[in-house]
């Protein structure tokens, strides 16, 4: 059984992924985990399921979840200006060729979690620097958004789509509308509830060995680069969008908990997996194109007939919740430019031919 999924990621090897690890629940019941490859490229260490990975962009969807928990506690509203919450963002500058000239619109919170906000992901930026600088490397979450902001957007807030820092920016929100820095509070309301004891927004230096090795993929092969993430821009910076450290038992607890209404009412859920492209974001979104995108993750399209949604990360994590079919996958690896970014969306394909 299962023997077309098991396939698709078993050609991930022979792309020349490490190892991976794999896991299906489906009604609450896991029907599905295994691991092959190794941990590192030398194949002296077998995966063995009990890998720690920075996670990159499968950290979307919690801090998503977190903000939301908020929102359905009333205290903050999804066309709630940005600067209500951190005022530095109330004047903003918009790029025009070569000049700057004031934004026209605000930007709000729905902007953030639609990728419309007019940021980059440029964490190599003057401001960012200038932040490290001033923080001693420590650049604690809610600080770096005072230097941020700083910095000129792309475009008018929520005229178009594009990856960015938005998520942890929403990150910085959450800190200050919940009082709590943003791991403290993703810990208390959705780790520690669900049993995720191996998670963590910011993992102390002590614990970067227990990371899977992780690797680049180069055209000569995998290049070996060390425990760092270079989205994680301190010492004390919770990246709300790429700093999660999880494994894959743990992050199917939050993938459960999202599908079961146990972290936030499945009408939010609904809320959270609708289509918010319009027709020029859409032509902005290029990532998987047989989907649409709602607040933050992956989702049917409108009048599309994909059934699931998620998200997936720079190092080769992916994620796919069926809510019809009870199903919640997650798949995980340690690779960055991973050469299987496309076909690692068919697993769910792959999964649903094997449960006809």
């Amino acid at each position: 059984m299962f023997d077309n999924v098991k396939k698709l990621a078993d050609s991930f090897l022979e792309m020349g992924i490490p190892g991976y690890d794999l896991m299906v629940c489906r009604a609450g019941e896991c029907i599905l985990r295994c691991q092959n490859g190794y941990r590192d490229v030398e194949k002296t260490m077998p995966m063995d399921g009990t890998e720690r990975y920075y996670l990159y962009s499968c950290s979307k969807p919690i801090t998503v979840t977190a903000a939301m928990m908020l929102w359905e506690e009333g205290k903050l509203g999804l066309d709630d200006r940005l600067s209500d919450y951190l005022p530095e963002f109330e004047h903003m500058n918009v790029r025009q060729g070569d000049q700057l000239r004031p934004a026209k619109q605000p930007i709000l919170l729905w902007h953030l979690f639609n990728m419309c906000a007019g940021f980059n992901y440029d964490i190599a930026s003057p401001a960012i620097r200038q932040a490290q600088a001033d923080t001693q490397g420590c650049c604690p979450t809610r600080e770096v958004m005072k230097y941020l902001a700083a910095q000129p957007l792309d475009f008018e807030p929520g005229t178009h789509y594009q990856y960015s820092l938005c998520h942890d920016v929403l990150a910085a929100v959450v800190e200050v509308v919940s009082g709590e820095k943003f791991e403290a509070f993703v810990k208390k309301r959705i780790f520690d509830p669900l049993g995720m004891t191996q998670s963590t927004f910011v993992l102390p230096e002590g614990e970067k060995a227990t990371l899977a090795p992780q690797y680049w993929m180069e055209e000569k092969g995998p290049r070996f680069i060390g425990p760092e993430n270079t989205f994680v821009l301190g010492s004390e910076y919770a990246s709300g969008g790429a700093g999660c450290v999880s494994t894959v038992e743990d992050y199917m607890r939050f993938l459960e908990g999202l599908r079961t209404g146990k972290l936030v009412k499945l009408s939010t859920l609904d809320l959270m997996t609708t289509d918010r492209l319009t027709p020029v974001s859409r032509a902005d979104y290029g990532f998987t194109p047989r989907y649409g995108y709602g607040l933050g993750m992956r989702c049917t399209p409108k009048g599309g007939e994909c059934t699931d949604f998620g998200w997936d990360g720079a190092a080769g994590a992916y994620l796919s919740i069926h809510p019809k079919e009870e199903i919640s996958l997650f798949y995980a690896q340690h690779m960055r430019n991973p050469p299987n970014a496309k076909t690692r969306l068919d697993l769910i394909t792959a999964l649903l031919e094997d449960l006809k």
